[in-house]
């Protein structure tokens, strides 16, 4: 019996040629695009699961409002790892890593500049699965200088040779680690990923118990089962017991009268297991995920698997009629309903597994390309990944079904009687003409998903305009950055002074501060004149006197730093928003700003100048108060240059580079390309959606073609009556589109509505960003209709030339 049922499906098969081919494509590419979102939803919700307790441990954050200024960061307070485990007994472990950030280490007579280097408490490898290849992970890390290195860098420094116990010398060759372990390399699917583990007992840092600075990241390790809520509902206890003491030392006041004043302060626990995807702090161990492009790329798999179903269904009940005296017929015969189903569900099921190895040549010719959109490493490996051969089996099985079962009942259901006497099929389904009916349905679906990815893409690609043109307060073109100047030491001003001889060099600053890309980073917290309970938390710039006019920004009140004053140590420029929030606004000269230190001390800035508003985050945070003040806090050199030959500048630079640094090469990025990285994620996931809303409308048309089909077939005798009677081509052509502009008329009319609030809700993510204008729907639903109409055209034309005594044969 079954291979009965096969060779009549495969006969079937051969006989629509142009039908199966279309179900097949569509069906292909809509498992494809399921499968690749598919692999890219799961990698993304694979961070960190791969170590053995994590879903027991949590990171400790901080969060804050200071006078309307807030602060989200993802570390806290040296003594909080060892405050929080002697305080509550559910926490059973609790250990923290510092972020080393570039390190010089040397072996022999090579010095390597590495930056995957990081403190670690000692317990550090119980708490996280790092496993150690060798050496003991309970002892590795507990006496100071030494270190846990990865299989890469065991080879990179050591080739063959054991490394255990061998030493790395750092510090300018002033102290020597001992290598204690060596651990596999971390996967991918961590949210830090580091070469080098050195022991935090060495670090004097790690002592300090101040509660006014925050530097660590901090896991803890608590019970199977415990709800970290619970622990999270106690942390305020701690903030007030620790840091209320420092709180009155530094503002002096106590901790009730700081809350009163609308202040407030908060450790947070994070699972380990939601920082990849909800990490939205101010600053992080690498760059993160967001869920929000999880759940619209999951969406988008959804609806690319329905659209690629409805095809399915629209194209095997258009060609119903071409078989339905076959059903009639085999009814008389003595087959009964069951049997039928059971045949068409089968041939359903041989085209879901064409498709389906069609969808997997075309996943693995395309990964490679989406890899690269992505920044991603998905692969479509059936021996490493077990799981995915029997997932791919099954959902070409729910699809075969999903998408046969109702063609499969439609069929059968003929009447025998009717179809043999050249009858349609009974039924609303079947009348497109006076009834949207199911099918009709269906396609407004499809250009509803298809209406609000144009929309989507032409919003993206706006904001992102709007980004590269936005007015920055600073001019980001041809300034070089020059990174790790604090390596020249008592070189860096000669270097400066080196650069400014060059003719195509205008102008140059030295400063580790730079608003777009890695910068230093300082918070500031600061009262005025004598208004003691009113503190402003701002990011404080330690820059030099040419900082201000080799960015190109703006005073619109006092004057810069100079030579010429003796008495701008002590002075500070203020940025529009710190002089708003002051009181002052462009009458801020003459004003103080103090700021409390630990000791119970005070320093007190005179305000020179305030410059004019620019952003040093990104576009996605308001302008927050920042203050600057003069300074030779070296780490980074920029440059304002004017030429054409960028290439013959850097050569000349380096040159002179390494002249003064002989061990090290120069490491330099243009201000440009640090501004656009920042947005490389938004980019990315404009181009992944513009991709995806292109083959959604490709499927879709599929979908609107078979329903044309379908049509034009069940109205044959009418179009040749039509004919007959002296109807023109055109004529034809426009009753027969009449009909589907409707459907997607509909459909626009539903998903503007769904549009507008899909992407109003994305671009809340940016402080600033742009209006979505009327024009975008109007051109969205345009290109939906002109894409409806290029459609059907083909399949109306062909029905309009059709000869009227074909059609009317059968009368």
């Amino acid at each position: 019996m079954l291979s009965n049922y096969l060779k009549i499906a495969y006969r079937n098969l051969l006989r629509s040629k142009a039908f199966s081919a279309i179900n097949i494509v569509g069906l292909a590419f809509g498992l494809a695009t399921c499968l690749i979102i598919g692999l890219f939803v799961l990698d993304e919700l694979n961070y960190d699961r791969f170590h053995e307790k994590a879903d027991r441990i949590v990171r400790v954050t901080f969060k804050a409002n200071m006078s309307g200024n807030k602060i989200n960061e993802a570390t806290v307070m040296p003594p909080t790892a060892k405050t929080l485990q002697r305080e509550y007994p559910e926490v059973l472990e609790a250990t923290r890593l510092r972020q080393a950030m570039a390190f010089k280490l040397a072996k022999d007579d090579k010095v390597f500049k590495e930056y995957g280097v990081a403190f670690v408490d000692s317990n550090f490898l119980q708490v996280f699965t790092f496993p150690l290849v060798k050496g003991n992970p309970n002892t590795a890390l507990l006496r100071p200088n030494t270190l846990v290195i990865s299989e890469k860098m065991a080879q990179k420094y050591f080739g063959n040779e054991d490394p255990i116990g061998k030493a790395l010398k750092t510090n300018n060759y002033e102290e020597v680690l001992e290598v204690t372990g060596v651990m596999a390399d971390m996967p991918t699917h961590s949210h830090f990923h580091f070469d080098f583990l050195i022991s935090m007992a060495g670090l004097a840092e790690a002592q300090v118990n101040s509660w006014m600075q925050s530097e660590f990241f901090t896991y803890l390790l608590l019970p199977d089962g415990y709800d970290y809520r619970q622990l999270q509902a106690k942390l305020p206890q701690v903030v007030e017991k620790y840091m209320g003491p420092e709180i009155r030392q530094a503002f002096g006041m106590n901790y009730a009268e700081f809350r009163k004043q609308g202040n407030e302060l908060g450790l947070q626990l994070q699972p380990l297991t939601d920082i990849h995807l909800y990490a939205d702090f101010d600053y992080d161990l690498g760059p993160s995920g967001d869920v929000r492009y999880v759940y619209m790329f999951g969406a988008i798999a959804l609806f690319m698997l329905l659209i690629a179903c409805i095809n399915f269904m629209n194209l095997s009940t258009a060609g119903a009629s071409k078989r339905a005296r076959e059903v009639g017929i085999r009814k008389v015969m003595g087959s009964v309903k069951s049997t039928l189903v059971s045949q068409f569900l089968l041939e359903s099921l041989l085209l879901t597994a064409v498709a389906l190895v069609l969808a997997v040549a075309l996943v693995w010719l395309a990964l490679p390309f989406f890899n690269d959109l992505a920044d991603k490493n998905l692969t479509l490996n059936f021996t490493k990944v077990p799981w995915l051969l029997p997932g791919l089996l099954l959902l070409g099985l729910a699809v075969g079904i999903m998408a046969g079962s109702y063609p499969a009942f439609f069929l059968s259901s003929f009447k025998p009687i009717t179809v043999l006497k050249g009858g349609s099929s009974p039924g609303r389904l079947t009348n497109g003409r006076r009834s949207i009916g199911l099918r009709s349905t269906l396609v407004v679906v499809q250009f509803c998903i298809s209406f609000v990815l144009i929309v989507g893409t032409a919003v993206v690609y706006q904001q992102l305009q709007f980004i590269q043109n936005a007015k920055l307060g600073y001019d980001k073109e041809q300034v070089l950055v020059l990174q790790g100047t604090y390596r020249l030491g008592q070189n860096e001003q000669l270097f400066k002074k080196q650069l400014l001889q060059d003719s195509r060099v205008v102008d140059v600053t030295v400063s580790g501060y730079v608003p777009a890309g890695p910068s230093y980073n300082n918070n500031f917290m600061v009262y005025g004149d004598d208004k003691v309970n009113e503190f402003t938390k701002g990011i404080r710039y330690d820059v030099d006197e040419n900082y201000i006019p080799t960015l190109g920004m703006s005073m619109v009140a006092g004057r810069n730093f100079s030579p010429e004053f003796g008495t701008d140590s002590s002075a500070i420029i203020l940025n529009e928003t710190a002089a708003r929030e002051m009181g002052w606004g462009h009458d801020a000269v003459g004003h103080t700003v103090t700021r409390p230190n630990n000791e119970g001390t005070k320093t007190t800035y005179h305000v020179i100048g305030v410059v004019k508003d620019f952003h040093f985050k990104s576009l996605h945070e308001r302008i927050t108060p920042l203050m600057m003040t003069l300074g030779h806090n070296g780490g980074a050199i920029l440059a304002k240059v004017k030429t054409r030959d960028l290439p013959a500048l850097i050569t000349a630079v380096e040159k002179r580079w390494k002249d003064l640094v002989v061990d090290e090469p120069l490491e330099y990025s243009f201000l440009e390309e640090n501004f656009n990285a920042t947005y490389r994620a938004e980019q990315k996931t404009g181009q992944i959606l513009g991709l995806f809303a292109g083959l959604t409308i490709f499927v879709a048309c599929l979908g609107l073609f078979g329903l044309a089909t379908f049509t034009a077939e069940q109205r044959t005798k009418e179009i040749g009556v039509r004919k007959v009677l002296g109807a023109s081509v055109t004529s034809v052509v426009a009753l027969l589109s009449k009909d589907f502009l409707k459907l997607v008329l509909i459909a626009i009319l539903i998903a503007t509505p769904v549009a507008w609030y899909a992407m109003h809700f994305w671009l809340q993510d940016f402080a600033y960003k742009i209006d979505i204008a009327w024009w975008v729907f109007a051109l969205a639903g345009t290109l939906a209709v002109g894409i409806a109409l290029l459609t059907v055209s083909f399949q109306s034309v062909k029905a309009a030339l059709m000869n009227p005594v074909e059609s009317l044969r059968s009368e």
